[in-house]
Order: C-alpha cells, then sequence, then structure tokens
C-alpha cells in the first residue's frame, strides 16, 4: 500500500516529487490530510485583541465577525447580478385618524417627536426637547458612544453650546485629547501646516453619556434595546411599531438610523450608491513622535488593492487613550462595482503601508482597535421627505460631504438649522412631505463637491498618469495655501463657498494650465457639465442670500403662518447652501 500525503508550504498543498514502494500492489490508498487555510493577517490581528460590545453608529464594531458581516453587505451591493428581492416596506400610510384606528388603544406612549437611531439622533433630539417638545429616542443598542474618538474644531463644537444641547465645560469634559499643528501633506510633494483644524479628539462615550443626562434632565424618554419593525402615517399621527410589540405615536418621525436605513432603503428601492468611501485603521499605542495630526496625507500614486487600482488618502491624530497612542486611518472613493476591493483586503494593505506612512514598525506597536466603515453617498443629497410625518436626519439624510467619512461636523453645522425647522414644522403642523422636505433642500455647495469625490476617485484603466491625484491636490492646496485663511479654513471643514472656489480654480488654470487635459479626462465631460451647473446655482445661491435674504427677511413677520415657514426654510437653503453660514 502507498501512502501519498499532501505537503503544505504557505498554506497550499503540494505532491511530493517521488513517491517510492518496496512492492508492487494491486491497489492504491490515496490520505489527503487537508489543512486549514491560513488565516489573514487582519484576522489574526482582531482576534488577539479583546473588544468590548459593539455600539450603534458607523464604526461602533471592532470584531472580525462584524468585518466579515460588514464586507458580506459590501460585496451586495457592489454585485453586478440583480439580487430579485422585495424591498421591505417598513413604511405605509392610512387616510383615517389614528384615534379612529384599532391601534389607538395599544399606543403606551404619544410623543411631539419620536427620534429612530440614538447615536447621532440624541444631538436632535435633545435640541428639540430643549425647545420644548416632548422628544422620544428608540435605540436598538444600548445608547452609548464608540470608543475610538471623533477628532473635530472647537469652534463646531461650540454650536452645540448654542443648540443648548452643551454648556462650554462640557467640551473640556468630553474632549480626549488635542493636537496641533495640522497637516495636509502630498507625498513626493510637499506638505502645508495649519492650525485648529480638527484638532480635537472627542470621545463619543463621554460626550454621548453628557448629551444622554441632559435629554433625560429635559423630560426626554429613551426606549434602548428596541428596534424598529413598521411605521405607519396617519392624517393625525405617525404611528412607530416596535419588533419588541410596543406601539408609540407621535406628530413627527426623525430617521436617524444612519446610512442603511430602512427607510431610506425603501425610499431609494434599494438603488445602488453612485460613490463610496471606504475606510480601513487602527488605534495602536508605540507612536514616540505623537503631538501633530494629519487632516488629509495623500499617497504619490494609485495602488493595487484586490483586482482594483485605488488612490489612497491617510488621516492620523493622537489619541486620548495614552501619551503613546494614536489613531491612523487609510480611505479611498471609489464607485462600487464588482472587482471593488474589500474592506478586509484594504486592511491588509494597510498592515503594508501604515509602518512607513507613521515612521514605525509593526512589531513595536500594540494594537489596541481595528476601525472600519463604509460611507455610500449619493448625488440626488440630501433626500427630500418622502413620506408624509417622517423626516431624516444626519447620514440617514446625505447632507454630510461626499469627500467626508463621517457626519459628526456636518450634524454640528446644521443643528441649530434643523432643530429650529422641525420645531416650527410641529408647531404649526407643518409635517407634509413637501414642508419637510424644505428642511433638506438642494444646496449646490454640496453637489458641486461630487467633482472632488470624483476627481480624487482612481479610474480603472485610467490614462491618465498615475500620480495625476495627488499632483492635483497639491496644485490646488497650494493655491489655497496662497489665498489665504478664507479660502483654505472653510474648504478643509467640508465648507464650499462661490468666492473661495472660484478664485482656486482661476489660480490653478493660471498656475497649471497643462493639468487641465488631466481633468477632463479624469472626471469626464458630463460631470464636468453637471457640475457646471451646480457651480452657476452655487453663484446664484450666494447672491440671492446677500441681497434678497435682507429684504425678505424684514417682510416676515407680516407672512401667514404657512407661508413664514416656508420663506424661513427657504432663507436657510440659500444661506446654507452657500456656504454663508461658515464665520472664520
Amino acid at each position: 500500500m502507498v501512502f501519498l500525503q499532501l505537503r503544505h508550504f504557505n498554506g497550499v498543498s503540494h505532491f511530493p516529487s517521488q513517491v517510492h514502494g518496496k512492492r508492487k500492489v494491486s491497489q492504491r490508498c490515496i490520505c489527503l490530510q487537508p489543512q486549514a487555510a491560513v488565516p489573514s493577517r487582519t484576522r489574526r490581528i482582531m482576534e488577539s485583541i479583546s473588544v468590548s460590545g459593539e455600539v450603534g453608529g458607523a464604526g461602533g464594531a471592532y470584531s472580525y465577525d462584524a468585518l466579515k458581516r460588514l464586507d458580506q453587505i459590501w460585496s451586495n451591493i457592489c454585485s453586478t447580478q440583480i439580487v430579485q428581492q422585495e424591498i421591505q416596506q417598513v413604511v405605509s400610510s392610512n387616510a383615517g385618524l389614528f384615534s379612529q384606528s384599532d391601534l389607538s388603544d395599544k399606543a403606551v406612549g404619544t410623543f411631539d417627536v419620536i427620534v429612530c437611531g440614538g447615536t447621532l439622533g440624541i444631538f436632535i433630539a435633545t435640541a428639540l426637547s430643549f425647545k420644548g417638545l416632548r422628544v422620544a429616542i428608540v435605540e436598538r443598542n444600548t445608547l452609548k458612544g464608540r470608543e475610538q474618538e471623533w477628532n473635530i474644531s472647537r469652534k463646531e463644537l461650540l454650536e452645540l453650546v448654542e443648540s443648548g444641547i452643551l454648556v462650554e465645560d462640557d467640551i473640556d469634559e468630553a474632549t480626549a485629547a488635542k493636537f496641533n499643528p495640522n497637516r495636509c501633506g502630498f507625498e513626493g510633494k510637499g506638505e502645508i501646516w495649519v492650525g485648529d483644524i480638527l484638532n480635537l479628539g472627542v470621545s463619543p462615550a463621554k460626550l454621548i453619556e453628557i448629551v444622554k443626562k441632559r435629554f433625560i434632565s429635559l423630560g426626554g424618554v429613551i426606549f434602548e434595546g428596541y428596534s424598529v419593525s413598521s411605521i405607519c402615517t396617519y392624517e393625525n399621527a405617525a404611528v412607530l411599531q416596535l419588533a419588541e410589540g410596543k406601539i408609540l405615536s407621535s406628530h413627527l418621525i426623525i430617521d436617524a438610523m444612519g446610512n442603511f436605513s430602512p427607510v431610506v432603503k425603501q425610499i431609494r428601492s434599494g438603488r445602488k450608491p453612485d460613490g463610496v468611501c471606504l475606510v480601513v485603521g487602527s488605534c495602536a499605542r508605540g507612536f514616540k513622535d505623537n503631538s501633530t495630526s494629519d487632516v488629509i496625507y495623500s499617497s504619490s500614486s494609485v495602488k493595487k488593492v484586490g483586482d482594483s487600482e485605488v488612490q489612497l488618502f491617510w488621516e492620523a491624530f493622537p489619541a486620548g487613550s495614552g501619551p503613546l497612542d494614536r489613531t491612523t486611518y487609510m480611505f479611498t472613493y471609489i464607485d462600487p462595482q464588482a472587482g471593488s476591493p474589500k474592506l478586509e483586503e484594504l486592511l491588509e494593505r494597510y498592515w503594508d503601508l501604515m509602518p512607513e506612512y507613521q515612521g514605525v514598525t509593526l512589531d513595536n506597536l500594540e494594537i489596541q482597535r481595528v476601525i472600519y466603515g463604509i460611507f455610500p453617498t449619493y448625488r440626488d443629497s440630501p433626500l427630500p421627505a418622502a413620506f408624509n410625518r417622517i423626516l431624516q436626519f444626519g447620514d440617514a439624510s446625505g447632507i454630510q460631504s461626499p469627500v467626508s467619512f463621517g457626519g459628526f461636523g456636518s450634524l454640528t453645522r446644521h443643528l441649530a438649522r434643523l432643530s429650529t425647522g422641525v420645531y416650527e414644522a410641529v408647531r404649526g403642523d407643518f409635517v407634509d412631505s413637501y414642508s419637510l422636505s424644505l428642511l433638506n433642500p438642494y444646496m449646490p455647495n454640496l453637489s458641486a463637491s461630487w467633482l472632488f469625490q470624483r476627481a480624487m476617485s482612481a479610474k480603472q484603466q485610467s490614462d491618465v498618469s498615475p500620480d495625476f491625484i495627488n499632483e492635483l491636490l497639491f496644485v490646488n492646496f497650494q493655491c489655497m495655501q496662497k489665498l489665504g485663511d478664507p479660502v483654505l479654513r472653510p474648504f478643509l471643514q467640508d465648507v464650499i463657498k462661490f468666492g473661495p472656489l472660484a478664485k482656486t480654480l482661476g489660480l490653478v488654470m493660471l498656475n497649471k494650465p497643462q493639468i487641465i487635459p488631466s481633468i477632463f479626462k479624469q472626471v469626464g465631460i458630463p460631470v464636468l457639465v453637471d457640475w457646471s451647473g451646480h457651480f452657476f446655482m452655487l453663484g446664484y445661491y450666494t447672491l440671492l442670500s446677500t441681497f434678497a435674504d435682507p429684504v425678505i427677511r424684514s417682510l416676515l413677520n407680516a407672512f401667514p403662518p404657512r407661508m413664514k415657514y416656508e420663506w424661513n426654510r427657504y432663507l436657510e437653503a440659500w444661506k446654507y447652501g452657500s456656504g454663508l453660514d461658515y464665520k472664520l
């Protein structure tokens, strides 16, 4: 009998070159001894880390199992096959009165506003409670923030103070780290240093704990551990049925369930996103030089990840958990399509590239947590209200910039506007879909940002130079630096304004005219034509907000209530849509 055994080298099975037997046999038995596939470096690292329970919101999970689940969602988004499945119809409507329905006696609570999704929803809920509305939050997990910090500027946090959510002492209590100066770097080209831009590391766990206490003290009610099953809108109420059986009613429901909200999925009919930002990273201990941050650092050229060519960007900043602790993100912008890199593939590349970027060796680092996320974006954002009595908020609404992979900065910027508008809508009973859509209006500066995401996305089989994106960014940042803080600082905080944008484009064309043909190749004529329309509207909104707003505002008190509500929203759309809300 001859035994043929497979040998394993680096997880690959091989047959031996020769097998010798001492005698001739009439039968041979082949015994295979399979060996399990060698786990990826990402899996080995993640399974060696002790992680706490998952929390709600983007970036709230750290386990390898959660990574695989998210990668499966991402693969489904990228699939070229049309999945024949009916989109869950979470929202339905009833033309009658809720008081006349069979469910009216079963409602365990009636509120002015119910917020579904508490991680970011707690902020709008608290602002509305501060204004005197009776508000409830429904959160499927325990309402708490993640361990990983949000980085933001103090100026943006002060907007939470203005909305009545925090007092200034709360900012200091929630701030885990401070760091200056802050770098914008372009590998092989140069760097630009700025101060007080995204230079605070805020602990979401601490911040949400503070806001949660504030919300409860204002009379807010929290339903923790409850999931949304269905929503039915009536003539006089929106009724929320929870998976656990409870029924709640309110004048308005705010959907703050994030990028993968089931309500948003129903509205968009499962449509594939127009673009996606994929983010991976880690928080690790062992960085000796750890006092500055990178707002953005661009790799010198596109790189191969999986089957795709991607342009990689980096962000890094000191973590609040210790003086040697540092958070590093690697991210890329891509079109969701078959062959797009998985998050685990990006992480495998991350372990290769991060040590060189940070000037460390992986063996000398103690990985504390691994971070990953998917941030889908749509060109038709913000999302208008599709139903009476239901409004999208935060990431669910798409109000964040398509080049940003976090909605917290956008939330702070729009919170005062949205809380005031929602309060007026509820008090005036202006909760039809048209009136609510005025709270998530067309904003040309947000739509104009699409050109930047397209320019920063590597094209597959492109005829532009592999280092084009890095070169383009460096040229633009050089020009913005020359034009000064009124141009550079708003851009770094995701605010696009007509004057600064026009000046930057003009200076780029004067200083580097030879780059223009590559821009046309990179983004394409249709995208440029579409962007030109938004650029025109950006200028138009700037004119309206500058010159028409003062005239109309002086007449508002003479308008009937609904007309006054609508014109307040138009004035806000002009102001925020042109970026004129931003102050240095």
